[in-house]
């Protein structure tokens, strides 16, 4: 790893947060919901929630529910590093573009880092909310300008 622990590789940007602040911002029991949308397929509601955390990492629990709120399917679980989510955020220098932009979705208003990277004509783009470090609140796919998969946090809700 570098020097700057917020860059895990010398061609990438740095992340907007680093394994640690990640994971002062997922303790146990913080749970996000966030509605996405695939053309072509009804929306859902993917649910994320930190079960237990450890200096290492944490185990978390993950689920689909209907915007109704009906549980659809099993709930299923992960471990994974602080690390190694921090490096869901680590993006090449030569095809990312990073913004500030003030998002307002339905789980509030963000202050975000906006992260926009180009694959061929495919665009991805993730907002990581200063106040909420961790995964990006929102994400959007574009394929040739059309969204092609987005998802939107509806709740970041954490426990105390």
């Amino acid at each position: 790893m570098a020097s700057d622990p917020h860059q895990l590789h010398p061609d990438h940007l740095p992340t907007p947060f680093t394994a640690e602040e990640i994971r002062a911002g997922c303790p146990p029991g913080r749970t996000v919901r966030s509605l996405v949308i695939e053309p072509g397929q009804d929306p859902i509601v993917r649910v994320t929630q930190f079960v237990s955390t450890d200096p290492q990492g944490a185990d978390q629990a993950f689920w689909q529910e209907a915007p109704d709120g009906a549980r659809l399917g099993e709930t299923q679980r992960r471990r994974s590093t602080w690390i190694e989510f921090q490096g869901h955020a680590s993006f090449r220098a030569d095809v990312t573009q990073v913004d500030e932009e003030e998002i307002a979705i339905p789980a509030g208003r963000y202050d975000c880092l906006r992260y926009s990277t180009r694959d061929g004509h495919a665009v991805r783009t993730f907002w990581f909310a200063r106040s909420a470090p961790g995964m990006p609140l929102r994400f959007e796919e574009r394929e040739g300008g059309v969204i092609t998969s987005s998802s939107t946090a509806i709740e970041d809700k954490r426990l105390g």
